[in-house]
C-alpha cells in the first residue's frame, strides 16, 4: 500500500492495554494501536533498532528523480519533493519491526469503543510543539483533517471518506467519527497523516502548490531550497519528540539533502563522483557489472543488500482500458504471451530476478495452487458474474507462460496469434487490424530513460505479432499531468503493497477510482466482484479473513489482465559512502537509515578522497 512515504499504513485491528475508563461504559483507552497482538516494546527506553547513544552530526545525502515545484505533498499538486516527512510527525509513529504496531508521538493515547468502530478520540501529547515553539493543539490537528476531505486530491479524499466529522472536545482532544460501524483501520489510517498548523495556513491556499516553507513539528526543517535541483533539510536541536520511545536514537544527521536527477544513468554517476552518499541500486546491470570503480575498489563505497519481511512492490507493465482494443481481456491476454521474462532475466538482469506471479508476491498474502476451499465458498456466488476468461483464471493454479529463454519466444506468440484470431482480429500486411478493420497502433509512455532497454524486446514481440507500439518518453511534470488525467495507452508502474491490504485497494482497483481524475486505478478497472471483494477486505473481522479475502483479489486481478507484473527481488540493493553506522539489530520492515549515524573518522577519510579527487580533475 501506498501513496507515499507519509500515507504508509495496513489494516489494523485495535488490541487494548487498558489504563483508564472513562464515564462512557464501552470506552476504553490505549497507549498504542496494533493488529492482534500486543506491541512488544511499551516497557523499553528506546527501540531495539536503535541505538540510543548514537552520536548527532553529519549529512546523508539522497537522490530523487526529476525535479520539484510543491512543498506540499497532501494537495496533489505538481511534483511533490522528496523527504517532507521530516517536517511532519503524525499522531502515532509505526514500529519498523512489529507489523503493523503503533506507538505514540503527537498524541499519547486513544480512545474508541471496542465493540464498534464508530469513533476514536486521539488526546495530543501536552508538550507537543511545531518547531517556532508554539503547541500543537486539537484545532490544528481538525484543521489538517478538513483540509485534506476538502482540498486535496481525489485519491486522499477517497482514502478518507470513512471519516465523517472533526470534533475539538478540548484544548488536547480531537474526536473523528466515522460513517460506519465496521472500518477497523481508520484510526491506524488517521495515525499516519501529517498535522499542519491551521496559524500557518491562514492566509496561504492549501489547494496550490508551494515552494514557500510550511510549519511542522517533525524532526527537521527546511535549510536550503534550491528549485527543483535539491532540498537541504537541518536537523532541530529543539525538537520536542527527540526523547520519546520511537525516537531515541534517531534523526541522527544535521542535514538530509535531496539532489534531483533528470535520469538514473546521470545520477549513478553523481553517486560515484560523492554528489550523494546513499543510493538505492534498481538495476540488475548495475549492480552485478558497475561497481568497480576506484572508491567502491578502495573500500570508501559499500554495497548492502537487505530482505524485509513485505510484499514485493509490483512492478508491472500496465493496460489502460479505458481504451480500444485494451478493453478487450483477449487482446490483453494475447498481450501477455508476448513478455519473455526469461530471456530477459538471462541477457539483462544476469538472473537476479524472479517473475512476478502475484500482486502481493513473497507474503501470505500470495494466492497461490488452485483456490482453498475456504477461498471457493468465497468465490462461487460471484462467478457467473465474471468474464469467461476471467472465471477460467481465477479457478486455476496461475502461473505466467514460461518461455524456453532463447529469445525467439516462439510457442508463446503462436499461442497469441491464435487468441487474436479467434477472436476477430486480422493481419494484413504485417499489421494487425481490429475488428473494425482499423491497424493497432499503441503508445507507450515512460520518464525514465533507462527502462527503455528492458521494454525494447518486448516492443519487438508485439511487432511480431503485428502490434505498433511507439515510446513516448517525457518528463517527469509532463508525466504525472498524464497519467493524473489517464491519457495513455501502456506505461510502467512499481506499486509497494502493504502486508495488511485496506482502504488502498479501493483507491488501485476501484470502479469509483477509475472514474476519478487523479486517482490511483490507473488501469481503468471497472468490476462489480473486485469492487465488493475490496469492500471485504476492508471491512475483514479477522487476519483469516484478510488473507482469504486478499487472495480472492489477487486471483481476480491476474486473470483480468490489467496489467503485466513482470519482475521482482526478494531483496533491496543499497550501495553508500563508507562513513555511516547501523544498530547491530536492524528492522524486519523498513531499511531504518534515520537509525544511522556518521562516524567521524571514515567520513574525514570520505572528505579526504573526495576532495583529492576534485583536485585531479
Amino acid at each position: 500500500m501506498c501513496i507515499s512515504s507519509t500515507l504508509s499504513k495496513a489494516k489494523f485491528i485495535l488490541l487494548f492495554l487498558p489504563i483508564h475508563i472513562s464515564a462512557w461504559a464501552n470506552l476504553q483507552t490505549t497507549t498504542y494501536i496494533a493488529l492482534q497482538s500486543k506491541p512488544k516494546y511499551l516497557n523499553l527506553d528506546a527501540m531495539p533498532y536503535a541505538n540510543p547513544d548514537a552520536p548527532k552530526g553529519g549529512k546523508l545525502v539522497k537522490a530523487a528523480d526529476g525535479t520539484f515545484d510543491n512543498l506540499n505533498g497532501m494537495n496533489g499538486q505538481g511534483s511533490w519533493v522528496e523527504g517532507t516527512n521530516y517536517l511532519f510527525d503524525t499522531l502515532f509513529s509505526k514500529s519498523l519491526d512489529e507489523p503493523n504496531v503503533f506507538y505514540p508521538l503527537l498524541a499519547e493515547k486513544i480512545q474508541f469503543d471496542p465493540s464498534r468502530t464508530k469513533f476514536v478520540i486521539f488526546h495530543l501529547n501536552p508538550r507537543a510543539r511545531f518547531s517556532d515553539g508554539s503547541p500543537v493543539l486539537a484545532e490544528d490537528v481538525k484543521f489538517t483533517f478538513e483540509m485534506y476531505l476538502t482540498k486535496t486530491n481525489p485519491g486522499l479524499q477517497m482514502y478518507l471518506s470513512d471519516l465523517d466529522k472533526i470534533q475539538v472536545l478540548s484544548k488536547h482532544a480531537v474526536k473523528m467519527v466515522f460513517k460506519s460501524e465496521s472500518n477497523t483501520e481508520m484510526p491506524a489510517i488517521l495515525s499516519q497523516m501529517p498535522i499542519f498548523s491551521k496559524k500557518d495556513w491562514e492566509s496561504k491556499d492549501f489547494s496550490r502548490a508551494t515552494l514557500k516553507p510550511i510549519l511542522g513539528s517533525g524532526p527537521y526543517t527546511i535549510k536550503n531550497i534550491d528549485a527543483g535541483r535539491s532540498i537541504t533539510y537541518q536537523r532541530n536541536p529543539h525538537y520536542w519528540a527527540k526523547d520519546l520511545l520511537v525516537n531515541r536514537g534517531r534523526y541522527n544527521f544535521d542535514q538530509i539533502k535531496y539532489v534531483y536527477y533528470r535520469s538514473s544513468d546521470i545520477a549513478f554517476e553523481g553517486f560515484k563522483a560523492g554528489q550523494y552518499t546513499f543510493h538505492q541500486e534498481k538495476f540488475a546491470r548495475k549492480w552485478k557489472t558497475e561497481y568497480n570503480f576506484p572508491a567502491f575498489n578502495s573500500g570508501l563505497v559499500k554495497k548492502y543488500s537487505v530482505a524485509l519481511q513485505n510484499p514485493a512492490p509490483t512492478q508491472s507493465i500496465v493496460f489502460n482500458t479505458r481504451k480500444k482494443p485494451l478493453n478487450d481481456i483477449y487482446f490483453r491476454q494475447a498481450m501477455t504471451y508476448a513478455y519473455d521474462f526469461e530471456w530477459q532475466n538471462k541477457a539483462l538482469f544476469y538472473q537476479q530476478y524472479q517473475r512476478l506471479q502475484s500482486h502481493f508476491q513473497f507474503s501470505e498474502l500470495e494466492a497461490k495452487s488452485v483456490p482453498s476451499p475456504k477461498e471457493l465458498t468465497i468465490l462461487k456466488p460471484y462467478l457467473s458474474r465474471l468474464h469467461p476468461l476471467q472465471r477460467e483464471g481465477v479457478l486455476k493454479a496461475w502461473k505466467y507462460p514460461i518461455t524456453d529463454g532463447t529469445g525467439y519466444n516462439r510457442k508463446s506468440l503462436l499461442t497469441a496469434r491464435k487468441i487474436l484470431i479467434d477472436q476477430g482480429y486480422s493481419f494484413k500486411n504485417g499489421n494487425l487490424h481490429a475488428r473494425d478493420g482499423k491497424p493497432i497502433q499503441l503508445e507507450l509512455l515512460l520518464h525514465q530513460e533507462g527502462l527503455q532497454r528492458t521494454l525494447m524486446p518486448y516492443i519487438r514481440n508485439l511487432k511480431k505479432l503485428g502490434i505498433q507500439v511507439s515510446i513516448r518518453q517525457v518528463d517527469m511534470p509532463q508525466y504525472l499531468q498524464r497519467m493524473r488525467q489517464y491519457d495513455f495507452d501502456l506505461t510502467t508502474m512499481v506499486m509497494p503493497q502493504s502486508l495488511n491490504p485496506g482502504n488502498e485497494q479501493a483507491q488501485f482497483w476501484s470502479s469509483h477510482a477509475a472514474n476519478e481524475e487523479g486517482n490511483y486505478n490507473f488501469s481503468g478497472v471497472k468490476n462489480s466482484v473486485i469492487d465488493e471483494i475490496i469492500q471485504r477486505i476492508i471491512h475483514a473481522p479477522d487476519r483469516e479473513k484478510l488473507i482469504l479475502n486478499t487472495r480472492i483479489l489477487d486471483r481476480l486481478l491476474r486473470a483480468g489482465y490489467y496489467q503485466i507484473l513482470t519482475y521482482g527481488n526478494d531483496r533491496e540493493w543499497y550501495a553508500y559512502w563508507n562513513m555511516y553506522k547501523q544498530p547491530q539489530i536492524k528492522p524486519k520492515l523498513a531499511v531504518g537509515e534515520d537509525y544511522w549515524w556518521v562516524d567521524q573518522q571514515q567520513a574525514r577519510k570520505v572528505a579526504a578522497y573526495l576532495g583529492r579527487s576534485k583536485g585531479s580533475r
